[in-house]
C-alpha cells in the first residue's frame, strides 16, 4: 500500500512539472514586454534596465525558467547581494527560513513565490489569489452538493420510472444540460431569473459573496447571490450524475441478487434503498470527485458573467490587461488542487479496493 501511494504522489508530481514547464514556455513567447506593462508603455531606457533586472528578464530563457523553479520550489536557493542576482534574499521578496549557509550562497525553506502583479506593482499574486480563491472554493462546493443532491434524485427517478414520458423527458433535459456552454447557460439564466423575473425571485444578475454597503465602511454576507452562479455553474455535473445514476441503478437492478433479494419477499424501497442503490452510487462519487477539480477551473466564465469576486473573474481580468504573473499563478493553483484531489481519490480507491492496488 505504501508503494501504491508513493507511486501516485510521484506521478503527481511528474504531472506539476510538467504543468508548471507549459505554462512558463506558453507566457514566455507571448507577444509583449512585461518591463513596458509596469512602466505603462512608458520609453524609459534606464527604468525598463532596472525592471528587466529585477524581473530576470535580463538573462537567456534557460536561466529564467530556472529561477522560475527556484521561485516556486519551498526548498530553493539564494544568496544576499542584491546587485548581482534575481535571487537575492535581500530583495525582501522571500518569506524564508534558512536551513544551510554555504557563505555566499544559502539553502532556504520558503513558501512558494509566483512573483509580483504587473498591473497591481507592489502586489503578490499569492495575496491576489488567497483574496480571490475562497469565493471560488465556496461557488464549487455549493455547485457540487447542488448537483449531488438533485442529480442522484433526478436519476433515480428516471430509472425508477423507464421509459415513461418522465423518463424521456429528463434525458432530454440532461442531455441538454451536458451539451450547452457554461458561459451561455450563465447569461441565460441571469437574463430570466434575476431581469425578467427579479420582482418575484428578489435575485440580482451580479453580485459577489460579501458587498461593501452604501458608507463603504464594512462587508456584509449576501448567500442570495450564490444562488445563480451555484446553480449554473452545477449545471453541468447535475446533468452527468442523473444520467449516471440511472445508467448504474438500472443495470444493478437487473443483477441476480437483486432478483433473490425481491424473491425474498423484501419490499420495493428496501432493496432499492439498502441493497441496489448502494453499489449504484460508487460511479457517482468517482465523478463527483473529478467534477469538484474541474469546476474550480470552469468558474472563469460563470464568475465573470455574474460578477463573482472569485480566482475565475480575476484570471479574465487579467487577461484583459495582459497581467501574465496572476494567470500564470492562477493556472498552477488549480493545477495543484486537481492533482491533490486525484490523489486523494486514487488512495482512497486502493484502501476500498484492493484490486485497484494491483493493477
Amino acid at each position: 500500500m505504501i508503494n501504491y501511494i508513493l507511486n501516485k504522489i510521484f506521478y503527481g508530481f511528474l504531472t506539476l512539472f510538467g504543468v508548471i514547464t507549459v505554462v512558463f514556455l506558453l507566457f514566455s513567447v507571448l507577444p509583449g514586454d512585461p518591463a513596458r506593462m509596469m512602466l505603462d508603455q512608458k520609453e524609459d531606457p534606464e527604468q525598463l534596465t532596472q525592471i528587466r533586472k529585477k524581473l530576470g528578464l535580463d538573462q537567456p530563457l534557460w536561466k529564467q525558467y530556472a529561477f522560475y523553479i527556484n521561485d516556486l520550489s519551498p526548498i530553493s536557493f539564494h544568496n544576499n547581494d542584491v546587485n548581482t542576482t534575481y535571487t537575492s534574499l535581500s530583495s525582501e521578496k522571500y518569506n524564508y527560513t534558512k536551513l544551510i549557509d554555504f557563505g555566499t550562497n544559502e539553502m532556504v525553506l520558503k513558501t512558494p513565490y509566483l512573483r509580483e502583479s504587473f498591473q497591481k506593482q507592489g502586489k503578490n499574486v499569492s495575496t491576489i489569489i488567497g483574496e480571490t480563491l475562497p469565493n471560488t472554493i465556496v461557488l464549487a462546493v455549493a455547485s457540487i452538493i447542488i448537483a449531488t443532491i438533485f442529480g442522484v434524485l433526478l436519476g433515480i427517478i428516471s430509472a425508477l420510472m423507464k421509459d415513461t414520458w418522465v423518463d424521456r423527458l429528463l434525458l432530454i433535459v440532461t442531455s441538454f444540460g451536458m451539451s450547452i456552454p457554461s458561459f451561455f447557460a450563465a447569461i441565460i439564466i441571469a437574463y430570466i431569473f434575476a431581469f425578467l423575473m427579479h420582482d418575484i425571485t428578489g435575485l440580482n444578475m451580479i453580485g459577489s459573496l460579501y458587498e461593501v454597503d452604501d458608507l463603504g465602511e464594512g462587508k456584509h454576507l449576501v448567500l442570495k447571490n450564490l444562488i445563480l452562479p451555484a446553480i449554473t455553474l452545477g449545471s453541468r455535473p447535475l446533468a452527468v450524475f442523473t444520467q449516471l445514476t440511472r445508467n448504474s441503478l438500472l443495470e444493478v437492478l437487473n443483477q441476480d441478487y437483486i432478483r433473490t433479494a425481491f424473491a425474498k419477499g423484501l419490499s420495493r424501497k428496501t432493496v432499492i434503498t439498502k441493497h441496489a442503490l448502494r453499489n449504484a452510487l460508487n460511479p457517482v462519487v468517482t465523478a463527483i470527485s473529478g467534477w469538484f477539480a474541474s469546476m474550480l477551473a470552469g468558474s472563469v466564465f460563470v464568475e465573470f458573467v455574474f460578477g463573482w469576486n472569485g480566482l475565475g473573474k480575476e484570471i479574465v481580468n487579467a487577461l484583459n490587461t495582459l497581467d501574465l504573473p496572476i494567470v500564470m499563478g492562477a493556472v498552477l493553483v488549480i493545477a495543484v488542487m486537481f492533482i491533490v484531489i486525484n490523489i486523494i481519490v486514487d488512495i482512497l480507491y486502493g484502501v476500498l479496493d484492493p484490486r485497484v492496488r494491483i493493477k
